[in-house]
């Protein structure tokens, strides 16, 4: 072998150790995308899983359910475990941009609700799409010291003796399904939605602010910018428990939104493996009691995680109570006309609240 040769064989292997190398650091290591600060990038999980499998978990974020669709399409191969609300996980598979998930690899999946994973945007012709983590309600929690009538009703929001005094998420989705269950008709699939959007018009004088992320609600909160303020369930535990906020959660009499999230693994993920092992871990109990004892948390779709929280747990005591599930309207998938139709309304109604 001349010196030529020598160099090409010597540079050759050099580039198969830095490829080695990269693959191993691939392989340690699991990207999830989800929304910032809700349940995988809690720092006791992250550093507990790392502890027990040598695994590290790396995060990005997304503000919007449109948002992490985006991402998935314009970075392939970039994630290996992102979160899904089921409402879109149709989408999801119909563009190839999650993989189907071997109930094999999910050991704890035996306890997760059998309905849940029975969904048909779950399980599709007996494939596992998305592994159900944790469900529950979007409605609105108010401000103990300022209002001390409890409150029962969504219409309170609409309520005058509240104008100028809401705070509202800027979601279209959930604007209709709000003015929905007020005016009686189906949260997915509203018959009149010029009815609908009288309703969310007549809202304008009531809402002081639009929020986007939690934690911009929480200091909303915090500052008394506001009274009453849409949020979901778990978000209203961690105002408690985290930010030590005089908040209580209504679910409201007429009824209130009820969802469900998932934990995917996406097409082309660089680690399949490790991304089942993060999601077996998400959903097993010795994690969600810590997360939800110690932060707040949604209601988990284990069986026997809710069971293994203290007694006097909100999730245990009032998410888990029979009456609770009887006024929850659930969402499904919306077809994408549908969708477009929500999406232009909305608009057209915020358009009306700037004048």
């Amino acid at each position: 072998m001349n010196r030529r040769q020598t160099l090409i064989a010597a540079l050759s292997f050099t580039t198969a150790l830095v490829a080695a190398g990269m693959a191993t650091a691939m392989a340690a290591e699991v990207r999830v995308l989800n929304w910032n600060g809700y349940g995988t990038d809690e720092k006791f999980a992250v550093e507990e899983f790392e502890k027990q499998t040598g695994i590290k978990v790396v995060h990005d974020y997304f503000t919007s359910e449109q948002e992490m669709l985006t991402k998935l399409r314009t970075s392939p191969g970039a994630y290996d475990v992102v979160l899904i609300n089921s409402t879109f996980l149709n989408d999801a598979r119909a563009e190839s941009l999650i993989a189907p998930v071997d109930p094999a690899t999910i050991p704890n999946l035996a306890d997760v609700q059998k309905g849940m994973v029975e969904d048909p945007s779950v399980t599709v012709e007996g494939q596992l799409w998305g592994v159900p983590w944790v469900w529950g309600v979007t409605s609105f929690a108010y401000n103990t010291e300022t209002i001390t009538t409890p409150i029962t009703s969504i219409n309170a929001l609409w309520d005058p003796a509240y104008a100028g005094r809401i705070s509202f998420r800027d979601d279209g989705t959930l604007a209709v399904n709000l003015a929905a269950i007020l005016t009686g008709q189906d949260i997915n699939q509203p018959a009149d939605m010029a009815v609908i959007k009288e309703k969310l018009l007549e809202l304008k004088p009531q809402i002081r602010q639009f929020w986007a992320s939690e934690d911009e609600w929480m200091k909303g909160m915090a500052a008394k910018n506001f009274d009453i303020g849409v949020m979901w369930a778990g978000g209203a535990a961690r105002a408690v428990k985290t930010y030590k906020l005089p908040v209580a959660f209504v679910i409201p009499e007429e009824g209130a939104v009820g969802w469900f999230d998932t934990l995917t693994i996406a097409a082309g993920a660089p680690n399949p493996e490790g991304a089942a092992k993060f999601i077996n871990y998400m959903i097993e109990p010795s994690f969600y009691v810590r997360w939800d004892t110690e932060v707040g948390a949604a209601t988990s779709a284990n069986e026997k995680a809710v069971a293994a929280l203290p007694d006097d747990a909100f999730n245990k005591t009032v998410m888990g109570a029979p009456e609770v599930a009887s006024r929850l309207k659930f969402m499904q998938p919306v077809p994408e006309e549908k969708r477009q139709e929500i999406q232009e309304l909305w608009a057209e109604v915020k358009t009306e609240y700037a004048q």
